[in-house]
């Protein structure tokens, strides 16, 4: 891109733009769309009128141009954001309703208890919640005879 044609651009908050796309990071929004709209912006409206207008109404351009060009993407991603919150709300809600939590040590067996950070303890059980931990199965664990429920701790 020509930095003299698109000097509109640097008008443009990419915050507000994710903002108002609901989206998380720029990374999610690829350079080739981002360029593809900010060329056919220019070409629609020419380069003096984009100087003259506000950020905000850039702002909202380049939205209406990047949800035009990334609909499948932004679908997808809604889907996706539905369903952790679904599958986050049927892990959570159990708990506000007094429900039994199985925990399993071996999920556990990486967690640091002696960490000067509680950053790592919660992105531990952060993982056993979501579901998102490693299992590294123990095949001689489960060796054993007995008829009981021997793979976790109940609440």
């Amino acid at each position: 891109m020509k930095e003299s044609e698109y000097s509109w651009t640097v008008k443009l908050d990419w915050l507000n733009i994710l903002n108002l796309l609901q989206i998380d990071s720029i990374k999610q929004i690829s350079e080739a769309k981002r360029e593809k709209a900010i060329k056919k912006i220019t070409k629609t409206f020419g380069k003096e009128t984009l100087l003259e207008l506000e950020p905000s109404e850039l702002d909202n351009l380049v939205v209406d141009e990047l949800k035009e060009s990334m609909k499948k993407e932004l679908a997808i991603y809604e889907r996706r954001k539905k369903r952790m919150e679904q599958e986050i709300r049927n892990k959570v809600i159990p708990f506000k309703q007094g429900g039994i939590i199985k925990i399993d040590p071996r999920d556990l067996k990486d967690l640091n208890i002696d960490s000067d950070k509680p950053e790592d303890i919660l992105k531990a059980l952060y993982k056993k919640l979501t579901g998102e931990s490693d299992k590294d199965d123990d095949k001689d664990d489960d060796k054993n005879n007995y008829y009981e429920d021997n793979t976790g701790y109940y609440i």
